[in-house]
Protein backbone atom coordinates (compact mmCIF):
# COMPACT_ATOMS: atom_id res chain seq x y z
CA UNK A 1 0.00 0.00 0.00
CA UNK A 2 1.47 3.35 -0.93
CA UNK A 3 1.71 6.20 1.56
CA UNK A 4 -0.96 8.20 -0.26
CA UNK A 5 -3.49 5.37 -0.29
CA UNK A 6 -2.84 4.68 3.41
CA UNK A 7 -3.31 8.40 4.11
CA UNK A 8 -6.55 8.40 2.14
CA UNK A 9 -7.86 5.24 3.78
CA UNK A 10 -7.11 6.44 7.33
CA UNK A 11 -8.62 9.88 6.68
CA UNK A 12 -11.71 8.46 5.01
CA UNK A 13 -12.33 5.94 7.78
CA UNK A 14 -11.98 8.48 10.61
CA UNK A 15 -14.04 11.08 8.76
CA UNK A 16 -16.89 8.75 7.81
CA UNK A 17 -16.91 6.66 11.01
CA UNK A 18 -15.58 8.83 13.84
CA UNK A 19 -15.57 7.03 17.17
CA UNK A 20 -15.18 10.17 19.23
CA UNK A 21 -17.55 12.68 17.59
CA UNK A 22 -20.28 13.10 20.18
CA UNK A 23 -21.07 14.99 23.33
CA UNK A 24 -19.31 13.83 26.50
CA UNK A 25 -21.64 14.46 29.45
CA UNK A 26 -18.97 13.50 32.02
CA UNK A 27 -16.34 15.86 30.62
CA UNK A 28 -14.24 17.56 33.27
CA UNK A 29 -12.98 20.17 30.81
CA UNK A 30 -13.76 21.49 27.36
CA UNK A 31 -12.37 24.07 24.98
CA UNK A 32 -13.45 25.52 21.65
CA UNK A 33 -11.02 25.71 18.77
CA UNK A 34 -11.45 27.52 15.48
CA UNK A 35 -9.59 27.82 12.21
CA UNK A 36 -10.65 31.28 11.00
CA UNK A 37 -9.01 30.81 7.60
CA UNK A 38 -11.51 28.13 6.55
CA UNK A 39 -14.26 28.15 9.17
CA UNK A 40 -13.53 24.78 10.78
CA UNK A 41 -14.57 24.81 14.43
CA UNK A 42 -14.61 22.23 17.16
CA UNK A 43 -15.19 21.70 20.84
CA UNK A 44 -12.78 19.30 22.51
CA UNK A 45 -14.06 17.61 25.67
CA UNK A 46 -11.93 15.51 28.01
CA UNK A 47 -12.71 13.49 31.11
CA UNK A 48 -9.57 13.61 33.24
CA UNK A 49 -9.15 11.59 36.42
CA UNK A 50 -5.98 11.46 38.51
CA UNK A 51 -3.91 13.01 35.71
CA UNK A 52 -5.08 10.52 33.07
CA UNK A 53 -7.34 11.19 30.08
CA UNK A 54 -10.04 8.61 30.75
CA UNK A 55 -12.29 9.64 27.86
CA UNK A 56 -12.60 12.32 25.23
CA UNK A 57 -14.77 13.55 22.42
CA UNK A 58 -15.18 16.36 19.94
CA UNK A 59 -18.02 18.09 18.19
CA UNK A 60 -18.13 20.71 15.51
CA UNK A 61 -17.91 21.23 11.79
CA UNK A 62 -15.06 21.14 9.36
CA UNK A 63 -13.39 19.49 6.44
CA UNK A 64 -12.49 15.82 6.31
CA UNK A 65 -8.90 16.56 7.40
CA UNK A 66 -9.86 18.46 10.56
CA UNK A 67 -12.53 15.96 11.56
CA UNK A 68 -10.35 12.91 10.93
CA UNK A 69 -7.35 14.48 12.69
CA UNK A 70 -9.47 15.13 15.81
CA UNK A 71 -10.73 11.53 15.87
CA UNK A 72 -7.24 10.11 15.34
CA UNK A 73 -5.85 12.36 18.08
CA UNK A 74 -8.45 11.16 20.58
CA UNK A 75 -7.73 7.51 19.70
CA UNK A 76 -4.10 8.20 20.55
CA UNK A 77 -4.46 10.19 23.79
CA UNK A 78 -7.32 8.41 25.60
CA UNK A 79 -5.77 6.38 28.40
CA UNK A 80 -2.62 8.50 28.44
CA UNK A 81 -1.35 10.79 31.18
CA UNK A 82 -1.59 14.53 30.63
CA UNK A 83 2.19 14.69 30.25
CA UNK A 84 2.18 11.93 27.63
CA UNK A 85 -0.68 13.60 25.72
CA UNK A 86 1.27 16.86 25.73
CA UNK A 87 4.39 15.06 24.46
CA UNK A 88 2.42 13.35 21.68
CA UNK A 89 0.85 16.65 20.66
CA UNK A 90 4.26 18.33 20.50
CA UNK A 91 5.52 15.38 18.46
CA UNK A 92 2.58 15.64 16.03
CA UNK A 93 3.23 19.35 15.49
CA UNK A 94 6.94 18.63 14.94
CA UNK A 95 6.00 15.95 12.40
CA UNK A 96 3.83 18.41 10.48
CA UNK A 97 6.74 20.87 10.51
CA UNK A 98 9.01 18.13 9.12
CA UNK A 99 11.11 17.91 12.29
CA UNK A 100 10.29 14.40 13.55
CA UNK A 101 12.30 11.23 13.05
CA UNK A 102 10.82 8.02 11.62
CA UNK A 103 10.84 6.44 15.10
CA UNK A 104 8.97 9.43 16.52
CA UNK A 105 6.42 9.30 13.70
CA UNK A 106 5.89 5.60 14.46
CA UNK A 107 4.94 6.60 18.03
CA UNK A 108 2.06 8.60 16.59
CA UNK A 109 0.46 5.44 15.17
CA UNK A 110 -2.33 6.40 12.71
CA UNK A 111 -1.63 10.10 13.22
CA UNK A 112 1.57 9.45 11.27
CA UNK A 113 -0.61 9.06 8.17
CA UNK A 114 -1.03 12.85 8.25
CA UNK A 115 2.69 13.50 7.80
CA UNK A 116 2.33 14.53 4.16
CA UNK A 117 -0.10 17.31 5.08
CA UNK A 118 2.96 19.54 5.35
CA UNK A 119 3.11 19.45 1.53
CA UNK A 120 -0.42 20.87 1.38
CA UNK A 121 -0.16 24.30 3.06
CA UNK A 122 -3.89 24.97 2.84
CA UNK A 123 -4.57 21.82 4.90
CA UNK A 124 -1.96 22.25 7.64
CA UNK A 125 -4.24 24.44 9.79
CA UNK A 126 -7.01 21.88 9.35
CA UNK A 127 -4.82 19.01 10.51
CA UNK A 128 -3.46 20.84 13.55
CA UNK A 129 -6.71 22.44 14.79
CA UNK A 130 -7.56 19.69 17.28
CA UNK A 131 -3.93 19.30 18.39
CA UNK A 132 -3.56 23.02 19.08
CA UNK A 133 -6.87 22.97 20.93
CA UNK A 134 -5.55 20.05 23.01
CA UNK A 135 -2.37 22.00 23.80
CA UNK A 136 -4.39 24.99 24.99
CA UNK A 137 -6.68 22.77 27.07
CA UNK A 138 -3.70 21.03 28.69
CA UNK A 139 -2.12 24.42 29.49
CA UNK A 140 -5.40 25.48 31.15
CA UNK A 141 -5.31 22.31 33.26
CA UNK A 142 -1.69 22.96 34.27
CA UNK A 143 -2.59 26.51 35.29
CA UNK A 144 -5.38 25.20 37.54
CA UNK A 145 -2.95 22.94 39.41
Amino acid sequence: MTGNSFYSEVLLDHNMNPLHKHDLPGASCRLDGVNPSCGDSMTLQLQIEDGVIENGSFSGVGCAVSQASADIMLDLIIGKSLDEAKRLSELFLRMIAGDASEDEIDELEEAGALRDISHMPARVKCAVLSWRTLDALLREQEDKQ
